[in-house]
C-alpha cells in the first residue's frame, strides 16, 4: 500500500532550513527540546543569524540540517522562539557541512581529522555512500574496524528512527504526535498506520475518529472497508461512555448512529454493519447482552459490581449483637462524645451494625457525618476495637476503613470524624499503568469499611472496590443520590438504591447546628424544585444580578472584599459549569490570578502553552498521580519554580504543596495542573470551602441543570454568593431532566438475588429500605 504524503515542505510553506548548533535542553522520555539553530535559509520574517526553537525533536543532532515547519512567537522572558510544528532531515550538502556531522556528538571518538579523511575517501555524498554500502568504510585510510562499524551502525539505527518520525510527518502529524505513535509502536509505526489506521483511536490519545478516517481515505480505506466500520463501533460506544456516563447504548441507536458516522458517497448496508459487529463479537472487542451493546470492560466491571453486591448481601456474620447490648454501646458513645443520638440517627448506626451492607444517603446538614461517626465508635465499642492508629502494626491492621474517591474528601472525612481515612485508589494501592496492588486474589485487611461520596464513584473502581473486600468485611456506603453522577460511566450509587438489594436509610432531618444556615435551606428548596425568593439577602447568601459580560467583573468585587475581610484565596473557590466564553472558567482564571497574584519582581513566572504559571498561584490536579499520592481535583499553592540551570533534571521545575504534601512538576509535566481559583463544578464534587461564588448565567444553559446547581451549592460551607440572572438559576433549578445513563446494574442486581420489583426502591418502605422520617431534633 502507498504512503501518502501532504506535501507539507512545499516552496510555499513557512520554514526555516539551518543546523542545530546547541541543545539547551532536552527531555528523553517524549523528545521536548529547546535548541539554538544557525538558519541558512529561510521565508519567514527573521532577520537573525539564529533562533531558539521549541518543540518535540527525539531524533535532533547537532551540525545536521533540516528543515523546520512551524509559528514565530515572542515568549514574554525569553524573546522570539520559532515553535516547530513538524521537520524534515535534510542531507549535508556541503564538505565542511558532513565533516561537522560525522564529527558531532552522534559519533563519539571520532574527531575532524578522521571525518576530513571520511570525506576525502569518499566524498562529500559520504553519508549517502554508507548508508547504501557500510563496507566502503574499509577504504578509509588509518580507520580502524571497530570506529567504521560504529559509524555505519549509527547512521543505519538513526535513519531508521528519522524515517519513522519523517514517515508520520509525512502522513499530517506533528512532532509531538508522532513521538508518542513512535513511543507506542516503534519502529512498527508506520507498519500499523499502513495497516489500519484506525488502531490510532485506541492508542494514542488525541486522535479521533475523524481523523484517522482522513487518514485511512488518503490509503485506499474507505466505505464499507471492515477496519472502518469496526473501528466506527468502537469509538461510538466510548465516546457515549466517557462523554455522556452510558455502561451499553442500545444496538439499534447504536446502528444509526453508526451509519451517521461512516456517512459519504458510498452507501453502507445494514447488513455489513450487523456482519462487523458479529465479527467484533467474535473477536471480543464488544459485548452483546440482549440489544445492549457494551465495550468489554464495562461490561465485566458491572457483572463484577453485581458479583460483589451478591457477596456481601449473602455473607454471614459471626458477631451478634442484642438490642441491650447496642444501646449500652450507643450510651457509652454518647457519653464519651457529650452528645445525644436523635432517633434517626440511631437507626442508622443501628442498620450499618447489624448489615453487612447498608446505604446512608442525605443532603447537607442532615447529619451524614455525625452517624459515620457514631457508626465507627459504637462499631468498635461492640468489638473491643482501639481508635489508636499507634496500637496497631503491620500483623494487625487497622480494622476500621474510610475511604473516599478524592483526595479532598478523603480530607474532610478525615478532619470530621478524627479517623484516618485515605482515597480508594490509596487504599487498593493504585500504581499507574501496573494497576492495583488489591484484588480478589489479594484482598485489604480490615473488618469495616466506610466509602463517603460514593456519587462520584464510576463503575469500574466501584468494581475494582467490592473485588478487593475480604470475605468478612462490612460496608457503609455514603452518599447523596441528588448531586451529580460520576465522571466517568456508571450511576453506581443510584442503581444501588434504585436496586432495592441493599437496605437504605435515608436522613431528611435538617439538625439543630444547620437550621440556621440559609444556604442549606436552599439546597433543600432546589432538591425539591421548590424555591423562594432566592435574591433576598440572608446573613450566608447573596445573590448579585448582572449581565454575562459583567460576571467576571462582579466576581473581582465580591473576591477582592472577601480578601479584605481577611480570607486566603484558598478559603475562596468560584465554581463555573463551562471553560470557554467571556464568563468561562479560563477567563474567571485569569482575572482572578492577577487579583489575587498579581506578577511582582520578586514572583518567579513559568508559561506552558497557554497556561501563565506563578509562584502562589492556587493550583488544580488534573489526573491521578499515585506515585506523588496526589489525585484528580487536589488544589495546591506553587511554593517554587526553579530555572533550568539551577536543577539536577536541567529543566524548569515546578514545586506545588498539597496539604505538606510537596510534589514536583518538570515542565513537560504542566499538563497536569491548571489554575483553581476558579474550576468546575464536577471538579469541586466531594470537596467543601468557607466561601462559595456561583455565577448563574443564560449564556450556560446547555448546562443549568437542578443536580448541577444543587452540588454547587452544597459546596459552600459559610458564604454563597450567587451572581447573575435569577431567572436562569430558576430555569435550572425547575429544569429536573436528570440524564439518565444507560445502565444494567440494578436489573441485574435484582436477577441475581431473585428480587421481583416489590423490592425495588420506588420510594416506598420495604423489607430492604428503611426510610427515616423523624421530627428536627429538639
Amino acid at each position: 500500500m502507498e504512503q501518502t504524503s501532504l506535501d507539507l515542505f512545499s516552496e510555499h510553506t513557512p520554514s526555516i532550513k539551518g543546523e542545530p548548533v546547541r541543545i539547551v535542553f532536552q527531555n528523553s522520555d517524549n523528545g521536548y527540546t529547546v535548541m539554538i539553530v544557525k538558519i541558512d535559509e529561510t521565508n519567514e520574517p527573521i532577520s537573525e543569524k539564529e533562533i531558539t526553537m521549541v518543540g518535540f525533536f527525539p531524533a535532533i543532532h547537532l551540525y545536521e540540517t533540516y528543515q523546520f515547519a512551524g509559528r514565530l512567537k515572542t515568549h514574554p522572558r525569553y524573546g522570539q522562539q520559532y515553535d516547530v510544528e513538524n521537520y524534515r532531515k535534510l542531507l549535508p550538502k556541503s564538505r565542511s557541512g558532513v565533516v561537522n556531522y560525522l564529527s558531532g556528538d552522534l559519533f563519539p571518538g571520532i574527531g575532524k581529522k578522521t571525518a576530513e579523511a571520511i570525506v576525502r575517501a569518499l566524498g562529500e555524498n559520504a553519508i549517502s555512500e554508507i548508508l547504501n554500502d557500510p563496507a566502503c568504510l574499509k577504504t578509509v585510510p588509518k580507520l580502524d574496524e571497530e570506529k567504521g562499524s560504529m559509524i555505519a551502525d549509527t547512521l543505519l539505527k538513526n535513519e531508521g528512527l528519522e524515517k519513522i518520525l519523517i514517515g508520520l510527518s509525512d502522513f499530517g502529524f506533528g512532532s509531538q504526535l508522532a513521538m508518542k505513535i513512535y513511543q507506542a509502536y516503534g519502529n512498527e509505526s508506520l507498519d500499523v498506520i499502513q495497516e489500519n489506521p484506525y488502531q490510532l483511536i485506541q492508542d494514542i490519545e488525541g486522535i479521533g475518529f475523524q481523523r484517522a478516517d482522513e487518514l485511512a481515505a488518503g490509503l485506499g480505506i474507505s466505505g464499507n472497508h471492515p477496519h472502518r466500520i469496526q473501528a466506527a463501533f468502537l469509538y461510538w460506544l466510548n465516546e457515549r461512555a466517557m462523554n455522556d456516563g452510558h455502561v451499553f447504548m442500545p444496538e439499534q441507536v447504536s446502528v444509526i448512529e453508526v451509519q451517521k458516522l461512516l456517512s459519504s458517497s458510498e452507501e453502507i448496508s445494514d447488513d455489513n454493519l450487523e456482519h462487523e459487529l458479529d465479527i467484533l463479537e467474535e473477536d471480543g472487542k464488544l459485548v452483546r447482552d440482549e440489544d445492549h451493546l457494551y465495550l468489554p470492560e464495562l461490561y465485566y466491571a458491572e457483572k463484577g459490581i453485581v458479583t460483589g453486591i451478591q457477596k456481601l448481601v449473602e455473607q454471614e456474620h459471626a458477631e451478634e449483637f442484642s438490642e441491650s447490648e447496642f444501646l449500652e454501646a450507643l450510651g457509652k458513645v454518647e457519653d464519651k462524645l457529650s452528645m445525644q443520638y436523635a432517633d434517626s440517627q440511631q437507626r442508622a448506626i443501628r442498620e450499618a451494625i447489624q448489615s453487612p451492607i447498608m446505604i446512608l444517603t442525605g443532603g447537607p446538614g442532615t447529619g451524614k457525618t455525625t452517624v459515620i461517626r457514631g457508626i465507627v465508635e459504637v462499631y468498635a465499642e461492640l468489638n473491643g476495637y482501639s481508635l489508636e492508629p499507634k496500637d496497631y502494626d503491620s500483623e494487625h491492621p487497622y480494622p476500621i476503613l474510610l475511604v473516599a474517591p478524592t483526595g479532598r474528601a478523603a480530607k474532610r472525612m478525615k478532619e470530621s470524624t478524627g479517623l484516618p481515612a485515605v482515597t480508594i485508589h490509596r487504599l487498593l494501592g493504585w500504581n499507574g499503568g501496573a494497576g492495583y496492588a488489591h484484588d480478589e486474589d489479594d484482598p485489604v485487611e480490615g473488618k469495616l469499611l466506610i466509602v463517603d461520596e460514593m456519587s462520584m464513584v464510576d463503575i469500574w473502581l466501584a468494581n475494582q472496590l467490592l473485588k478487593s473486600l475480604p470475605d468478612d468485611m462490612k460496608v457503609v456506603i455514603v452518599g447523596d443520590e441528588d448531586q451529580l453522577p460520576s465522571v466517568g460511566p456508571g450511576q453506581v450509587l443510584s442503581d444501588l438504591i434504585q436496586s432495592g438489594a441493599v437496605p437504605v436509610i435515608r436522613l431528611t432531618d435538617i439538625f439543630r447546628q444547620a437550621q440556621g444556615s440559609s444556604i442549606i435551606e436552599l439546597a433543600h428548596q432546589i432538591k425539591e424544585g421548590k424555591l423562594s425568593d432566592v435574591t433576598e439577602p440572608k446573613n450566608d447568601r447573596r445573590f448579585f444580578r448582572c449581565h454575562q459580560n459583567q460576571v467576571i467583573e462582579v466576581i473581582g468585587k465580591v473576591a477582592a472584599g472577601a480578601e479584605k475581610k481577611g480570607y486566603h484565596p484558598k478559603d475562596i473557590q468560584v465554581l463555573a459549569p463551562i471553560y470557554r466564553g467571556n464568563a468561562g472558567i479560563e477567563r474567571i482564571n485569569e482575572s482572578l490570578q492577577e487579583l489575587f497574584n498579581p506578577p511582582d519582581e520578586q514572583k518567579r513566572e513559568l508559561t506552558y502553552g497557554d497556561h501563565l504559571f506563578r509562584v502562589h498561584d492556587k493550583v488544580l490536579q488534573l489526573v491521578n498521580n499515585p506515585d506523588e499520592q496526589v489525585f484528580n481535583g487536589d488544589i495546591g499553592e506553587i511554593t517554587a519554580i526553579f530555572r533550568a540551570k539551577e536543577t539536577t533534571d536541567k529543566e524548569e521545575t515546578v514545586i506545588v504543596s498539597f496539604d505538606n504534601i510537596e510534589v514536583k512538576y518538570l515542565k513537560h509535566d504542566l499538563n497536569q495542573l491548571t489554575l483553581a481559583y476558579c474550576c468546575s463544578i464536577h471538579k469541586a464534587q466531594g470537596s467543601e470551602f468557607p466561601i462559595v461564588i456561583l455565577p448563574i448565567v443564560k449564556g450556560y444553559h446547555r448546562m443549568l441543570k437542578r443536580n448541577l446547581i444543587y452540588t454547587a451549592v452544597t459546596r459552600s460551607k459559610d458564604s454563597l454568593v450567587l451572581c447573575g440572572d435569577e431567572e436562569a438559576f430558576n430555569q435550572a433549578v425547575n429544569r429536573n431532566d436528570v440524564d439518565q445513563r444507560n445502565s444494567s446494574l440494578t436489573k441485574k442486581i435484582r436477577e441475581r438475588l431473585h428480587l421481583d420489583n416489590e423490592h425495588a426502591n420506588k420510594g416506598q418502605d420495604s423489607d430492604h429500605l428503611v426510610e427515616v422520617i423523624d421530627k428536627a431534633s429538639e
